[in-house]
């Protein structure tokens, strides 16, 4: 049996199946196509494009029991690298990285990283704020359960959204990346004092309100240095946990004296990083 559809109804559900059409298509191009191995995948978002200063992301998913690292990976691990060089119409990309977990790693120490999923948000600075923005990035990265795999990928995403569907996820992400401090701002929990005992060893007294559990993590000013992860003392002040780290992974020739570090403080509370110069 034929059925006969009045053509202004006709062409009203075009419209329809159109619209919807561009509407997915738009929601698409937030986001670029997961890049799959056997056991992560990743992708990049965009967010709402407006002026020079773009706002994007690396999207990882990992698999239960998977790990992936944080810029400095603790006692062992790789940190990702990341190259942009081949994106269009950018003049720089920070990387912005949230606050890590800390995980044993079955050699007596701890590494430092993400497990489940994690975004990290992107800064992104545009050569002409009135031009088309495309965003490649070559990712290398490692997944560890018990062994640690090398992972290479590399996604691309054209920034164009006037209003992008990953603003939220985008948002969320920024408020896990550490927010600046300095030592004895009167925040929930901060750092008090950082101070030498000897030549090779740092205490660092953070102020904690009551039991909950916090963690403290360490770097020196370049890549290169490859200081421990600090370890909270069974003594401690009261209302003080103190945590210790030795000057080890200095690099050679290199004196210690006056070294900027940056020590991120993680609790219950929103992530804090200082920036102290060590005396």
């Amino acid at each position: 049996m034929m059925v006969m559809v009045p053509m202004r109804a006709a062409l009203g559900f075009a419209a329809i199946v159109l619209a919807s059409s561009l509407e997915i298509e738009a929601h698409a191009q937030d986001a670029s196509p997961w890049q799959r191995d056997a056991h992560s995948a990743v992708r990049l978002l965009a967010g709402s494009r407006s002026g020079a200063v773009l706002l994007g992301g690396i999207a990882f998913q990992l698999e239960p029991g998977w790990k992936t690292y944080w810029r400095t990976p603790g006692d062992s691990g790789v940190p990702p690298r990341f190259d942009f060089s081949k994106s269009e119409n950018i003049e720089a990309v920070t990387v912005l990285w949230p606050a890590p977990m800390k995980f044993d790693d079955g050699a007596g120490g701890h590494s430092l990283g993400y497990q489940h999923q994690v975004v990290l948000p992107l800064r992104i600075v545009a050569k002409n704020a009135d031009k088309p923005v495309t965003l490649r990035v070559d990712i290398h990265y490692a997944v560890c359960e018990k062994l640690c795999i090398p992972v290479e990928a590399n996604a691309e995403l054209a920034i164009a959204s006037v209003a992008s569907t990953e603003d939220s996820a985008l948002f969320a992400a920024l408020d896990t990346v550490p927010k600046p401090a300095n030592v004895g701002d009167p925040n929930p929990v901060t750092i008090l004092d950082v101070k030498r005992e000897g030549k090779s060893t740092v205490l660092v007294d953070v102020a904690v309100p009551d039991a909950r559990k916090v963690n403290l993590f360490v770097e020196g000013p370049t890549p290169d240095w490859a200081l421990p992860v600090p370890k909270l003392l069974e003594h401690s002040p009261p209302g003080v946990k103190r945590f210790a780290f030795q000057l080890d992974g200095v690099p050679p020739g290199v004196n210690p004296e006056g070294a900027a570090l940056k020590l991120t403080l993680v609790g219950s509370e929103r992530p804090y990083e200082f920036n102290v110069n060590l005396n």
